[in-house]
């Protein structure tokens, strides 16, 4: 019963200040567990005019996924992404998630303009408008990938080959003995955060650009890629 779950969990339902009103933000949300905790961070961060897509892994139980619908259909800017992947903890597949949701994101009537995403265990420590008034005064127009160049301790990661194992409720990534060639255009690859505040222009350019397109790929069999993808095109000149 969507009144229900708007009225007992007090959802927000309209926004706190016009200048809230007219900056949106997008969220990315991979979960896969914890319902009561998804449920609780949804509506911390709630506002009507942000959009939010959902990622909802693959291997989840199908009572999970069913709830998490039944929620979902309660807002027309909460959405389940598209395309669903069976996520492996530092696999490609976490990566790839984050852009399925990025290409949803993106054709959504829904002007955003800036993405930031969220594991499901994750809790805000902000209101939406402190994290506007936080891009607007330091970051306006400029992307948030903490990192350096890769360490010296990280080059195992994308120096060799790996493999995503997905079997009977086991899931894991492990090396392979094949040597990786170097990264396209001789890109220097940087190590960080696989969190992030995007603008929607990065988004377009990620999804679009030859050089993102062929680093996503070179990407695909190292190790935890959302931890380097993000932060060496934010460090790509112009």
């Amino acid at each position: 019963n969507c009144s229900m779950v708007l009225k007992t969990l007090h959802f927000i339902t309209r926004p706190l200040s016009d200048e809230e009103g007219n900056f949106s933000l997008a969220y990315i949300i991979t979960i896969h567990k914890e319902l009561e905790m998804f449920v609780k961070l949804l509506r911390a961060i709630y506002m009507p005019q942000n959009i939010y897509c959902i990622h909802v892994d693959e291997k989840s139980p199908k009572d999970y996924k069913a709830a998490v619908q039944n929620i979902v259909n309660c807002f027309e800017n909460i959405f389940i992404s598209s395309k669903r992947e069976n996520v492996v903890y530092a696999g490609f597949s976490r990566l790839q998630a984050d852009i399925n949701c990025m290409r949803d994101l993106v054709h959504s009537k829904i002007k955003w303009n800036y993405v930031i995403n969220l594991c499901g265990q994750d809790y805000p420590i902000k209101t939406n408008k402190d994290i506007i008034q936080y891009i607007k005064s330091k970051w306006n127009g400029k992307n948030m990938t903490p990192g350096v160049v890769q360490p010296l301790h990280m080059k195992h990661r994308t120096q060799v080959s790996y493999r995503e194992y997905v079997h009977s409720g086991m899931s894991y990534v492990y090396p392979t003995k094949n040597t990786k060639a170097k990264p396209p255009y001789n890109l220097t690859i940087y190590f960080g955060s696989a969190y992030y505040i995007l603008t929607k222009e990065f988004v377009e350019f990620t999804l679009t650009d030859a050089r993102a397109k062929d680093l996503l790929e070179w990407s695909r069999d190292t190790y935890s890629p959302d931890e380097h993808y993000w932060v060496t095109l934010n460090r790509l000149n112009g």
